[in-house]
């Protein structure tokens, strides 16, 4: 099933909590609001869901209009950050409570409540009650009871940030699998970036209450398109830019008042001024000449380990760039060494001033 969303707001008072949202989820597709609190990706979520009415805009499901269709009639589900099970029910009947509702008959309520405790891996536990389960597996029981009703469209609101760090890669994997097996058209909202680039196939970043871009996560990662989503999805390190000028068929500038670096193919013309977005795993560091468009000498100011790799930090004249590189090459570094750092020009991002 398709979700359109065109024009969408809604005010609190003088607030615009979601201000002029448009956007479509293609059937089948894992879709993700992200964004920082309070930036209206929960109010999108609950206005799709009917929780709150819109002030102007409308929603479409499969082309039908349920911007102003009560919530029971939309025919989705929600799986709320808290779990919402009820203590006193058991798993079989937490997962049966909204068949009984819709007042669907027993033995069709037994057997699927059994194939939705399958999908999820809980046949074993359907007697036991919420507060006998592990955090991990009262999740499962919410994903359970929303995806019963076999609903058109599947809502999550932050699921997995009551988890611990752990469990919450391991149900991320888990939720992402089960939602390709069945096919359902599913809305994620989370402020975790890395939650949404390993769930979604597309993402809305979201910033007071508008858009700022959708994507892929590759897409959103490599080509940001403004300073805010380069910063929110990704450490950064940002290089003030004058003076451009093409020089050969390629753009020249000067980073930070005084390094010509050669710029990007694509992003902002800059009639002057620009804004040049590197990652830090764009840079490369050795204690000898190293292959990349732009070089520069630099003084290692610090390196600090992460496990796996290791965030350098680096001095060029005025100018503190970090690079992240593999521990094992990172190991060799040390403060106040000379090294060479250097990037390809089409590592790096540019962007308008300001």
């Amino acid at each position: 099933m398709s979700l359109e969303i065109a024009g969408l707001a809604k005010a609190f008072g003088t607030v615009r909590a979601v201000d002029g949202v448009s956007l479509s989820v293609a059937s089948g597709e894992f879709f993700t609001l992200l964004g920082p609190s309070g930036c209206g990706k929960t109010t999108l979520l609950r206005l799709v869901a009917g929780i709150y009415p819109a002030s102007s805009g409308s929603v479409r499901l499969n082309g039908r209009d349920i911007t102003h269709a009560p919530m029971h009639t939309r025919n989705l589900a929600m799986v709320f950050q808290s779990f919402a099970l009820f203590p006193h029910l058991s798993v079989f009947d937490n997962v049966a409570f909204g068949l009984r509702s819709r007042g669907v008959a027993r033995e069709e309520i037994r057997a699927r409540v059994k194939e939705a405790l399958a999908l999820v891996k809980l046949e074993a536990l359907a007697e036991r009650f919420p507060a006998e389960l592990s955090g991990g597996q009262q999740q499962r029981v919410a994903l359970a009871r929303a995806l019963v009703v076999r609903p058109d469209l599947l809502l999550f609101d932050e699921p997995l940030s009551n988890l611990d760090a752990r469990l919450r890669d391991e149900m991320r994997f888990e939720i992402r699998d089960l939602q390709r097996r069945i096919g359902i058209t599913t809305v994620l909202v989370t402020h975790d970036i890395e939650e949404a680039f390993v769930m979604s196939d597309r993402m809305a970043v979201m910033r007071a209450g508008k858009i700022e871009q959708i994507g892929r996560a590759e897409e959103i990662y490599r080509s940001p398109a403004s300073r805010f989503v380069a910063n929110f999805v990704g450490p950064i390190n940002e290089l003030a830019l004058s003076g451009i000028e093409t020089v050969g068929g390629r753009r020249k500038a000067l980073a930070a008042g005084s390094l010509p670096v050669w710029l990007p193919d694509g992003g902002s013309s800059g009639s002057g001024k620009a804004t040049l977005i590197l990652r830090p795993e764009a840079l490369r560091v050795g204690s000898g000449e190293i292959a990349a468009d732009n070089r520069f000498q630099a003084e290692v100011v610090d390196v600090v380990y992460l496990g796996g790799s290791s965030e350098c930090r680096l001095k060029i004249g005025s100018l503190l760039l970090a690079a992240v590189l593999p521990s094992a090459a990172a190991q060799r570094l040390r403060p106040r060494e000379r090294v060479t750092v250097g990037w390809d020009a089409n590592d790096g991002v540019m962007l308008d001033a300001g």
